[in-house]
């Protein structure tokens, strides 16, 4: 908690610039640069200003890539962990320093116009949502929520807060995805039916028993502000700072992190939004036959998630499988023996009527097999490419903060990634479920299909999953 001497910025945003000069003081909304600093200098009212919320890891890039914008100032920093914090403070030493973001926003929200959100996964829609009411512009980190309802709540305020929003998923901005949907919609590949995704994820631990034993919490982390809506557990040194990815209580594992990833150019290139129905399997979620479920509080080590999205074209289903852990689909006949499956971190296939089309993160799309690439007429660049591709993410969020709500195309903004999130965390609930006793008659584990009302974000067959659709805050807290 900050000092009670702490003062809020009295920088003038560039909202507030505008709002308290006024038509009367100005002929124009915009001064010109040559009349208050010269070359080079970048007006108040051109400028967006940022509090950076979770500021260390991911964090750290965030706001790093921001700040390569000439229009973007960091002006406010924010963490639970000093430690975390280090290397942002270093980068910008002029910010201001909060531990607790509620606070923060409560003092100096008047001082800025944007916030990014770089939190483990639990805390980024209370984050999110605090700034989005105060009508700030927010950026935040994949997988935009860490339940279906936030996400589903976060797209809803994005529209009635008309603020600018982002999901951080770089790759939804490189030219590889933008060229897999022009292979794709010159009709290279026919009508897809099947998805396939992977990822290698997790290269954390996962699968594993509950951490006990008693520590001493360090003194640069507020272990309460970090547990935030979280269920309160005591600390232990395995979930931070970067294993908490692994634990339900905070993380959202393999899928979070890389299916919003891998998973996007399907949700860009077809007509889908949200599932009907979902089934899944995993390993590590029973230790024997007739045995209690154990190492529930952790995510499977590995999993597949068969997922079936109507098109909303009505032109029938389309058949979505994932799988993590280092699971892989069976090899495509038209892949060459010595030809690498995706890559290292995985890969997509898309099959259609009249073939396959492979790629992945970091993998430019191929026609299967590969000779068509320079056999068939590839089509020409139809879709508009983003400067600096994954490193104009940033840029472009930034870009679209100046130019205000609705008035520029973002790659990922929270109507697009908020279907694709809930989307995504519906494997978790359905690897959740799989976890439970009683899924069926027999009480084996939840191997069952599940059906899902995404209107309601409801299942219908099985209403003891419904209680991963939303979870409960602890007091203190809220969305």
């Amino acid at each position: 908690m900050e000092p009670k001497e702490t003062k809020p910025l009295t920088n003038l945003s560039r909202r507030n610039f505008i709002k308290n000069t006024g038509t009367a003081a100005l002929a124009f909304s915009i001064v010109p640069r040559f009349t208050l600093g010269g070359a080079g200098f970048i007006a108040p009212s051109d400028t967006v200003y940022i509090a950076g919320i979770g500021v260390g890891g991911k964090g750290t890039s965030d706001l790093a890539g921001f700040s390569k914008n000439p229009h973007a100032r960091i002006i406010i920093l924010c963490d639970v962990d000093d430690r975390q914090a280090l290397e942002s403070k270093k980068n910008f030493p002029k910010a201001r320093y909060y531990k607790d973001f509620r606070v923060m926003l409560d003092k100096e929200h008047k001082g800025i116009d944007a916030v990014s959100v770089s939190t483990p996964d639990h805390t980024h829609a209370v984050a999110a949502m605090a700034a989005m009411e105060r009508n700030k512009h927010v950026y935040v980190q994949k997988p935009l929520t860490y339940s279906i309802y936030e996400a589903r709540m976060l797209t809803e305020a994005a529209k009635k807060f008309r603020v600018v929003t982002q999901m951080g998923t770089q790759y939804a901005s490189s030219d590889h995805v933008r060229q897999a949907k022009e292979m794709v919609d010159a009709g290279l590949i026919g009508d897809v039916t099947h998805v396939q995704a992977w990822t290698n994820r997790p290269v954390w631990p996962q699968g594993i028993p509950t951490p006990t034993g008693k520590y001493n919490i360090p003194k640069e982390l507020d272990w309460d502000l970090w547990l935030g809506p979280a269920k309160h557990i005591e600390y232990n040194p395995a979930y931070l700072p970067f294993n908490w990815r692994g634990w339900w209580n905070f993380g959202t594992g393999a899928l979070g992190d890389m299916a919003c990833h891998i998973m996007d150019p399907a949700f860009r290139i077809l007509p889908i939004d949200y599932p009907s129905e979902v089934e899944c399997s995993s390993t590590t979620a029973w230790s024997g036959f007739f045995e209690e479920a154990r190492y529930t509080d952790s995510c499977p080590a590995s999993s597949i998630i068969h997922l079936k999205f109507p098109r909303k074209d009505g032109k029938g289903d389309i058949e979505f499988t994932w799988m993590d852990g280092g699971l892989l689909p069976k090899r495509p006949e038209e892949l060459g023996s010595d030809e690498m499956l995706g890559d290292e971190d995985g890969g997509y296939l898309l099959i259609g009527t009249k073939g396959k089309l492979m790629g992945d993160y970091n993998l430019a799309p191929v026609l299967l097999p590969a000779s068509r690439m320079k056999e068939d007429i590839l089509p020409k660049q139809t879709i508009p490419r983003i400067p600096g591709a994954e490193a104009g993410h940033y840029t472009q969020w930034v870009e679209a903060c100046m130019k205000g709500y609705g008035n520029m195309e973002l790659s990922s903004p929270f109507e697009y990634a908020g279907p694709m999130t809930e989307a995504v965390l519906m494997g978790n609930l359905a690897l959740r479920s799989y976890a439970m006793r009683g899924a069926d008659d027999k009480g084996y584990p939840g191997r069952k299909k599940l059906l899902w009302d995404a209107k309601n974000m409801k299942i219908t067959n099985f209403d003891e999953a419904n209680q991963f659709v939303k979870r409960e805050y602890r007091s203190g807290w809220r969305l």
